[in-house]
């Protein structure tokens, strides 16, 4: 199943919109299982992974990994989230999960369900992944066990801590969304 393909039902992004071309994550000091995010001159809040911010990511450990990730692409939740982005975006189907076990052919990929080995579904019950973006952490040249499915997507209320993806409030994914391209570069700091 390939996921980076161009969307046809993304809208047209205008021209008056400046794109986004670096995004700077920090831990805030006094809570590392949050942030701060830099972007197009704003100052965003946001949560990191439970275990904080890790130059040693690993499967399964919580932590957000300190590194520079591209931009990829993206899935929206119809009726929830706008789909007008300079990044390829498909609408999350049920069928949709992502492996995130290390021994199969598909780890880090995008899966169709049902699937055999472990994996996350993708069309949630809560509204984290009313838009999500996948990260390039570990998905161009995979190395099993380094960590899957990171991922920029909304927050759950106060800003709980992630399972190792960075997260903003529903606000600020509708008005980073149409900022976004693949020149785009989330950069994980300390």
């Amino acid at each position: 199943m390939r996921s980076y393909s161009k969307n046809r039902d993304s809208k047209p992004v205008g021209r008056k919109l400046g794109g986004i071309s670096r995004i700077t994550v920090r831990a805030r000091p006094t809570n590392p299982h949050q942030c701060l995010i830099s972007a197009g001159g704003r100052l965003l809040p946001g949560a990191l992974g439970r275990s904080g911010i890790s130059a040693r990511k690993r499967e399964g450990d919580g932590a957000t990994p300190l590194a520079a990730m591209r931009l990829l692409a993206g899935y929206f939740r119809r009726g929830r989230m706008p789909a007008a982005s300079r990044l390829p975006l498909l609408p999350i189907r049920a069928d949709l999960g992502w492996c995130d076990a290390p021994a199969d052919a598909n780890y880090n990929r995008p899966v169709r369900l049902p699937f055999r080995a472990s994996h996350e579904d993708m069309l949630r019950p809560d509204r984290l992944y009313d838009a999500v973006i996948v990260l390039d952490w570990n998905v161009m040249e995979r190395r099993r066990g380094r960590g899957s499915a990171i991922f920029l997507h909304v927050a759950r209320p106060g800003f709980a801590p992630t399972e190792g993806c960075v997260a903003i409030q529903p606000a600020a994914m509708r008005w980073l969304l149409p900022r976004l391209s693949r020149r785009t570069v989330l950069r994980v700091v300390r």
